[in-house]
């Protein structure tokens, strides 16, 4: 499923960071037109076994472009090295992550092109189909760090579960929830115990790879954020290259390549319906990133 979207809502940041990294002259590589590259156009990315990364890569040489993926497993890397020219793009972060980056970093990196909303879930092992279903006074678990809560508050507040002062924005924590206009009580928790704690409380907000490691099949999330798109717009995954960049053709011809229906649907395959593929023109990325940006400068004031 291919859709644009067009609003702007609030959200938290994904973290990560480099375990190697390679270097190319990518920018020096083929044209969009598919000539020789001259070299690979380096990739960092945090998931290169999926099977959809080899799809891409054969795409890619059919248009004459040579691609190296750098695989990473810890996610505060990727944006300096790349910054620093050791890699030529890298794809594994989303908007609000990449605005907090540049503003704490005082870097101009820059969205060259979309790929897809992972969703952040509500699970519950007692039986509840529906948010609707969750008794009032319920205990809700929800990750207690930076990156996570402020978007399961989001989630719950969507879902009807709780309601935030002032509608909630990208740094809202726990103390700003209504309580007397709240249904349920959140219970914060380090996000690793998310899906320990789902089988204990009434449901939890689980991150996707901590219900994968814990054998939770996150299509059985009873809401998550991908029944509301708005909210989850700054959660947009991104490719990401340097500034000056931007509009280099060959990195371009890549983004649409990944587009590509071969790629998409063996993502959304992999996914069991938890991402939602979102095809979003550079320019409005930028000016996206460019109000995200403005958001955190003010949330840190």
């Amino acid at each position: 499923m291919k859709r644009t979207l067009t609003a702007l809502a609030s959200t938290v940041a994904l973290a990560a960071s480099l375990a190697a990294c390679g270097g190319g002259d990518g920018s020096d590589g083929a044209a969009a037109g598919g000539s020789e590259s001259q070299g690979p156009v380096t990739i960092g990315v945090a998931d290169q076994s999926k099977e959809y990364w080899r799809t891409f890569e054969k795409l890619a040489a059919d248009e004459g472009i040579e691609v190296e993926l750098v695989n990473f497993t810890d996610y505060t890397q990727p944006n300096p090295i790349l910054s620093q020219g050791d890699l030529d793009l890298n794809q594994f972060q989303h908007l609000l992550y990449l605005a907090n980056y540049n503003v704490s970093a005082d870097d101009d990196l820059a969205p060259i092109g979309s790929t897809a909303i992972y969703q952040l879930g509500l699970y519950t092992t007692k039986g509840y189909e529906s948010p609707e279903d969750i008794p009032d006074g319920a205990e809700i678990a929800i990750p207690n760090d930076v990156v996570n809560q402020a978007r399961a508050l989001l989630v719950l507040q969507s879902a009807g579960l709780i309601a935030l002062e002032g509608g909630g924005n990208a740094f809202s924590t726990p103390a700003e929830i209504d309580e007397e206009a709240s249904r349920v009580t959140v219970v914060p928790v380090d996000a690793n115990q998310t899906a320990v704690q789902v089988n204990i409380l009434d449901g939890a907000v689980i991150n996707n790879n901590f219900a994968s490691d814990a054998d939770i099949d996150p299509s059985t999330a009873i809401y998550s954020d991908l029944e509301d798109t708005g909210t989850a717009r700054p959660y947009l995954n991104i490719w990401v290259a340097r500034a000056e960049d931007a509009d280099n053709p060959t990195y371009l011809k890549l983004v649409d390549l990944y587009h590509s229906d071969e790629v998409l649907d063996q993502l959304l395959e992999e996914n069991k319906g938890t991402a939602v593929t979102e095809v979003v023109e550079p320019e409005e990325l930028q000016k996206d990133l460019t109000d995200l940006e403005d958001l955190v400068r003010t949330s840190a004031g």
